[in-house]
């Protein structure tokens, strides 16, 4: 054995015994220690010496776990004072040593003195003086060591100690406690109050087996909050120890191995008691943490009463400089600069309850998501049925009052960001969905952590990670405090109570809807409303609070520039400052509570009208910033000055929109590229109605006159022999003429009668829908049917896109459609036929532009691949298109690739 000292290297006492020194590890009992050398690069060797000539009782044992007959062996008489008196002299301290006798199983026996040479007391000595040994049985007095022995007896005899006192000795036996009924009752029942105990036995360097004082109970005590390596049991029985196991044992041996100590006892698993050890010269916790010997552990860390921050701070210190266990240690943010790490941004968007857009000081957009903690999500009973559309805002139990938290407290003002780590991209595999890089941070607005006050309140849960995942909030300790105090609380996820219902009807493009709600907008003169999405400069989704729903608003009296779009041959096609207005009015109302004016609703059932914010009105601001231009339809408002003038001031100004206003722009008709693969083959329609699920209705421009000329000899007949009001009595399939909402009539089939009140009608030249009354109703004359003239309108759909099952997403593709060609000429080719109507490609009859094509780059929808050989040009353009949209983050990719993690939730295939 490696030692500070030679070993003598006898089985038997020689004539001149070495003397050899080292430092006292533990006292096994009160005639044998166990004595280690000085660590030289790891823990030291260490040796058993058993005092020779004496014997002192044995100390208690408990029965070993493989019999279960077997009783426990408790204390001989006097055997734990005389283990005490040897602790308290010699743990830690140096001693010298002589071999007198070692046995054939490795024994060894001899003399130990404390200090560093002989001189030094003699501890069998004064063991015998006490009265707490005794000289073996048949030693005789030949030699001057034992003859000392035999004097000390006999004065410990004389002066009656230890043994020697009157009595048998039993009170100096003890009542050992190997195991506790009730841990949890333990515990709370010493208050978190130092209990004082003497540390028995180091299992490794966050587990003790420890003696407490006065009562006796042995037990097990981990310590809180943290965690050493430990060394695992394999199947033979032997032990392998994970790296730093052993020199973290050593560490607390060397401290509290059989120290007096006192220790808080705060929690306990099973019959181990968590709690936190204090000696004179520090807190072990603390010391293991700095040293690199142990992590923290996100389970017990909770219960540590002395401050968790403190173990997150040691263990940093550990960490910053690499020390043991951390020794390969990468920070999360290590490749980046201190600018990208702490800084100050203004938020522009709540995106939900996780994640927020913020403006940086350059004036980039970056999106950062609150470190450690996920946003409601639809679990157990609230499994969202998926033939129903999801609507993550209102359908997901407290995601609304989670993002109005969050938008009620961070729009528009400025937070302090710091970033805790960055999740890389993952792709998506069979049963996790792909994730785009991620930004986490930790948010806080006036002192307060963002993350935390949404937790407290039971709008969000705290994420649980591997032990070894560092990539955590720099707060996390609060967070799983927070959601402690709200789940003690029942606070919101955690109540108990019904879950809070939004019943938000979307009217967006609702036609009917829109229709029976206008009046009552109008009406009701300012409503208060939040702007919920900005399509364009004037543009937008509003929620209206007092009448929970969703409407698109378009702004009054200007004309903001057309949206940018990708054509085929151009690099962008569009009106210039397009995307700066849709930046202007973002910057300015984008999820901020304002008041609009309703005055009329277009045919689509778009809503327009005036949106003031903070007493400004939008449409002003957009002239003013010569990001728009008066519209005709102004000169009947009571804005009409206002705009006038700021329109005079932008124009003398020439800024922007103004810069050439005295020149006309020319208008360059770029060439149709023809596809040779498939059949192109052209005709000029007009667009007279847009549905819901993104087909179309077309007239003839050939027939069209024929038409005009049939509607206005109709409409004189009528107006000849008016209708009996009520004389009509409708019957599914049946033609018949109808008023529409402007007075006049049109030829139309009636769909279905739901009662003389609602009859559903469907206008054949023109594709559009309405419920009506009976009495608006009346029978077609013969002269104009359709023997006459065929129903003008035929139905088409889009060919190569996929239709967005999302309600919102569909709404969004529908609107810029109808913005685009409804009540427009465009060309149409008839691509391939299917079960319900042709398939086509649409051209815009002045640019040539592929519509669908534009609506794929603008991603508002996806590509529908085909196989057919002829496709394949035009399939490999528009997917070509869309990775161009889904790399931009436009409309459906604004989230990144949701294709593999949402597929169900939003009705989307690859």
């Amino acid at each position: 054995m490696a030692s500070s000292a030679q070993s003598s290297g006898s089985s038997g006492g020689p004539a001149v015994p070495t003397v050899q020194r080292g430092i006292v590890k533990m006292v096994l009992s009160g005639c044998a220690i166990i004595v280690r050398g000085q660590p030289r690069g790891g823990p030291p060797p260490e040796r058993q010496i058993n005092l020779s000539n004496i014997r002192a009782g044995n100390l208690a044992r408990r029965a070993a776990a493989t019999q279960p007959d077997g009783k426990d062996t408790p204390d001989e008489p006097w055997a734990f004072p005389a283990r005490e008196f040897l602790r308290k002299k010699l743990i830690g301290k140096e001693v010298c040593f002589t071999i007198e006798n070692k046995t054939p199983q490795g024994r060894e026996y001899g003399m130990i003195y404390l200090g560093k040479d002989t001189n030094g007391e003699n501890i069998a000595e004064s063991l015998v003086a006490e009265g707490l040994a005794t000289r073996r049985e048949g030693m005789r007095a030949n030699n001057p060591e034992q003859n000392r022995l035999s004097e000390c007896e006999e004065q410990a005899k004389a002066s009656k100690k230890g043994m020697w006192s009157e009595g048998n000795g039993s009170h100096t036996i003890r009542d050992l406690k190997y195991t506790i009924e009730n841990p949890r009752h333990f515990v709370d029942s010493h208050h978190q109050k130092p209990v004082n105990a003497i540390i028995e036995h180091v299992r490794d360097g966050s587990v003790v087996r420890a003696l407490l004082l006065p009562g006796h109970h042995l037990v097990t005590v981990m310590l809180s909050g943290i965690k050493c390596p430990t060394f695992r049991r394999e199947t033979d029985g032997s032990e392998t120890p994970e790296p730093f196991a052993a020199e973290a044992k050593f560490f607390t041996e060397s401290r509290l191995l059989q120290r007096d100590v006192q220790i808080i006892l705060e929690s306990c698993h099973n019959q181990n008691l968590l709690g936190t050890i204090l000696h004179p010269n520090g807190n072990i916790t603390e010391l293991l943490l700095k040293e690199g010997f142990a992590r923290c552990v996100d389970w017990s860390i909770a219960v540590y009463t002395r401050g968790a921050e403190k173990l997150r701070a040691a263990e940093r210190f550990a960490k910053e400089r690499r020390l043991r266990i951390w020794r390969d240690y990468v920070p999360p943010t290590a490749n980046l600069d201190q600018k990208d790490k702490q800084f100050v941004a203004k938020v522009m968007q709540v995106l939900n309850a996780d994640a927020i857009v913020v403006k940086l000081n350059s004036g980039d957009y970056k999106t950062i998501h609150l470190s450690s903690i996920r946003p409601p999500r639809l679990e157990g009973d609230n499994i969202q049925d998926k033939n129903k559309k999801l609507r993550p805002l209102y359908d997901i139990p407290y995601m609304f009052e989670a993002r109005e938290f969050l938008r009620k407290k961070l729009i528009g003002k400025k937070v302090n960001v710091t970033v805790d780590y960055i999740r890389p991209a993952s792709p998506a595999t069979e049963t996790v969905p792909a994730f785009s890089e991620r930004t986490c941070a930790t948010v806080t607005i006036g002192g307060i952590n963002i993350a935390e006050a949404l937790v407290s309140k039971g709008l969000a849960t705290v994420i649980r990670y591997r032990q070894d995942d560092d990539q955590r909030s720099s707060h996390y300790d609060e967070l799983l405090a927070a959601e402690a105090r709200a789940i003690k609380n029942g606070k919101g996820l955690h109540s108990k109570k019904e879950v809070p219902i939004h019943r938000v009807a979307d009217i967006s493009g609702d036609t009917q809807k829109a229709k029976q709600f206008l009046p009552f907008l109008q009406r009701a003169g300012r409503s208060e409303a939040v702007v919920e999405y900005v399509f364009s400069g004037s543009r937008l989704k509003l929620y209206l609070p007092k009448e929970t729903c969703l409407i698109t608003f378009l702004l009054a009296g200007i004309e903001c520039p057309r949206g940018a779009r990708n054509l085929p041959g151009l690099v962008q096609e569009g009106e210039p400052f397009s995307e700066e207005a849709t930046l202007f009015t973002k910057e300015l109302v984008l999820q901020r509570e304002v008041e609009v004016e309703v005055e009329s609703m277009d045919k689509a059932g778009n809503f327009i009208g005036w949106l003031h914010m903070d007493g400004a009105n939008l449409s002003v601001l957009l002239v003013e910033q010569a990001l728009s231009k008066v519209h005709f339809t102004a000169e009947r408002s009571a804005y009409y000055k206002p705009l006038l003038s700021a329109e005079e001031a932008a124009k003398q100004r020439k800024e922007k929109v103004w810069a050439h206003y005295e020149e006309r722009p020319v208008e360059e008709v770029m060439p149709v590229l023809e596809e040779k693969e498939r059949s192109a083959s052209y005709k000029p329609v007009f667009v007279t109605e847009i549905t819901d699920d993104l087909h179309f209705y077309v007239q003839d421009v050939e027939t069209g006159t024929q038409l005009e000329k049939l509607m206005e000899n109709m409409r004189n007949d009528i107006s000849s022999h008016p209708p009996v009001e009520g004389s009509y009595a409708p019957r599914r399939g049946e033609f018949c003429i109808a008023k529409f909402v402007d007075g006049e009539w049109y030829r139309a089939r009636v769909e279905k009668v739901k009662s003389p009140a609602k009859v559903h009608v469907f206008y054949i030249d023109y594709g559009n829908r309405e419920i009506l009354p009976s009495t608006r109703l009346g029978t077609l004359p013969p002269a104009f049917s359709t023997r006459v003239l065929p129903a003008q309108a035929t139905e088409y759909a889009f060919a190569f896109i996929q239709v967005p099952q999302d309600e919102d997403a569909r709404t969004d593709a529908v609107d810029s459609v109808v913005r685009d060609i409804q009540n427009t000429q465009c060309l149409l080719n008839v691509e391939h036929l299917s079960a319900s109507c042709p398939h086509v490609t649409l051209q815009f009859a002045d640019s040539k532009g592929d519509v669908g094509l534009g609506l794929v780059k603008e991603g508002l929808v996806m590509v529908e691949v085909r196989k057919e050989k002829q496709f394949q040009k035009v399939i490999t353009e528009y997917l070509n298109a869309q990775e161009s949209a889904k790399s931009a983050r436009l409309n459906l990719w604004r989230y990144g690739d949701f294709r593999a993690d949402d597929a169900d939730e939003f009705g989307y295939s690859r």
